[in-house]
């Protein structure tokens, strides 16, 4: 046991910070709708295939190489254009123009979620949290484990009774135990997005065989002649009762368009139900329909609705709310107790004189 407590000191002493920062930035994020105060951010949606199409044409003419846009949804009701050199834009439902945007700087929702999954630090930090991810498993498993043998004393607090290093540590203890069933579920699903190939060796028994659709590469490039509504229309038809989320431009020369929607048993917000269109002729090249999938890909699938609060409503919210507070609060009070205690462990232990030093 006191090696397993060194352990966990140490290791939480050194990224501590890191997990704060991760929890706070994830919580605001969780909230990102209530705070995106733009006109139209209220408005109710209009799924109008027609209408979602008109809005494609209008962002190609409000930037430079649309890359990809997100549509209106009843967390925002604006839809969100990217563009190739990084800038994006909100539009209204009307196709108007309401934001605009150079970089992820000129707005927070960007750099925060940027902050969270990456460290603002690209592929490598989201490695990083990962990693982070496996570490606050093992804490909340280590930390339980210490905490079993004070159980007697536990005593849940939301807030330090004092701010000294004894209170911070009792705090810690006692709110760790209390949010571990929680920060367990949110870093086991956070890593499994990282590394997707852990998740697949997890759920290997429960895999089977997908063939993914063959598409067509000599398919010409959306332009001005693009009839939007009309490609909207036919990509709907595919799946009728199915909500589109987001229309991705192709990835390479040739390639067709791909619209991703969202249909009733999907968890994930934008859908993984996938439409591939040809923009010349407005047709249907391909279809993939999460529905035929196996229980591998349907458990993948919820990781991010439920790691984001995207499924349970107002009450999953407030509870991975607690959740990332929590991460914060224990992430960076145990940063602050353990390197405070470790710059004033020499004066404490001091040199012994007398007799004493003699034996």
């Amino acid at each position: 046991m006191q090696l397993l407590s060194w352990l966990h000191r140490w290791t939480g002493g050194i990224v501590g910070i890191l997990l704060a920062v991760i929890g706070l930035s994830g919580t605001v994020l969780l909230w990102e709708e209530s705070w995106i105060m733009l006109p139209g951010a209220d408005q109710p949606v209009v799924a109008d295939p027609v209408a979602l199409g008109e809005a494609v044409a209008a962002a190609r003419k409000a930037g430079p190489e649309l890359s990809r846009i997100t549509f209106a949804s009843e967390e925002i009701g604006l839809h969100q254009a990217i563009y190739a050199d990084g800038s994006g834009a909100y539009l209204n439902q009307d196709g108007v123009l309401v934001e605009r945007w150079a970089s992820r700087w000129d707005r927070p929702e960007l750099w925060l979620f940027d902050l969270h999954h990456y460290l603002l630090m690209g592929e490598a930090g989201k490695s990083i949290t990962g990693i982070l991810g496996f570490l606050l498993l093992g804490f909340c498993i280590t930390g339980l484990l210490l905490w079993w043998r004070t159980r007697k004393t536990y005593r849940f607090r939301i807030w330090p009774a004092r701010f000294t290093r004894s209170a911070i540590v009792r705090h810690h203890r006692d709110l760790g135990a209390v949010a571990s069933p929680l920060l367990i579920l949110v870093a086991f699903t956070g890593a499994m997005m990282v590394f997707p190939t852990i998740s697949a060796w997890l759920l290997y028994p429960m895999t089977e065989e997908q063939i993914a659709p063959p598409l067509p590469e000599n398919l010409g490039r959306p332009d001005e002649q693009t009839n939007w509504p009309l490609v909207m229309a036919r990509a709907q038809a595919a799946f009728p009762t199915a909500v589109p989320r987001r229309l991705m431009m192709p990835a390479a020369e040739g390639a067709p368009l791909a619209l991703r929607l969202r249909q009733d048993f999907e968890w994930t917000p934008n859908g993984r139900t996938y439409v591939w269109i040809d923009t010349r002729s407005a047709h249907v090249v391909a279809e993939q329909d999460p529905a035929t999938s196996d229980m591998a890909s349907s458990l993948t699938e919820k990781y991010y609705p439920v790691h984001a609060a995207k499924v349970g409503g107002i009450a999953w919210r407030l509870v991975m709310s607690f959740a990332g507070l929590s991460l914060a609060m224990l992430g960076l009070f145990a940063s602050w107790s353990f390197w405070a205690g470790q710059a004033r462990a020499p004066y404490r232990q001091g040199p012994r004189t007398g007799s004493a030093a003699a034996v």
